[in-house]
């Protein structure tokens, strides 16, 4: 895992939630405020790209696999992310991501809202999340 100063999600945070919309390919179509805020990222900078932006490098693929396989799926997804600041920074979020359909039931898209995680919940995914990230190097 990386040593990276985390940011003070209490601070940042303030009782607002980030936003973000993707298309289906996980491009960044709408980003809030909040997610600017955090992210470190001007609004220009984030529209239009993949929402990799913000990836950790603690993060484990198959954690993605997992949930692009979810709401491709058409079903919401919810989880705790590591993302990684412009900065260089990090903060972890619990994570809502639920698909956007059009009125024949298509997907056309992601709409994902965060909030900060609790302290025993990123206990718990650090420790679940390194080992993800061992197997993922064998």
């Amino acid at each position: 895992m990386a040593a990276v100063e985390p940011v003070d999600e209490e601070f940042l945070f303030e009782g607002r939630a980030i936003i973000s919309e993707t298309d289906t390919r996980g491009i960044i179509t709408f980003a809030n405020r909040k997610f600017c805020e955090i992210s470190g990222y001007a609004k220009e900078e984030l529209l239009g790209q993949p929402h990799n932006i913000i990836r950790h490098p603690d993060m484990p693929k198959q954690a993605f696999a997992q949930m692009w396989s979810t709401i491709q799926g058409g079903e919401p997804w919810h989880g705790l992310v590591k993302n990684l600041r412009k900065d260089g920074k990090y903060y972890w979020v619990e994570t809502e991501i639920t698909p956007v359909t059009d009125e024949s039931g298509a997907i056309t898209g992601y709409i994902a809202a965060r909030k900060p995680a609790g302290r025993k919940d990123i206990e718990d995914a650090v420790s679940l999340y390194k080992a993800m990230l061992e197997n993922e190097q064998q």
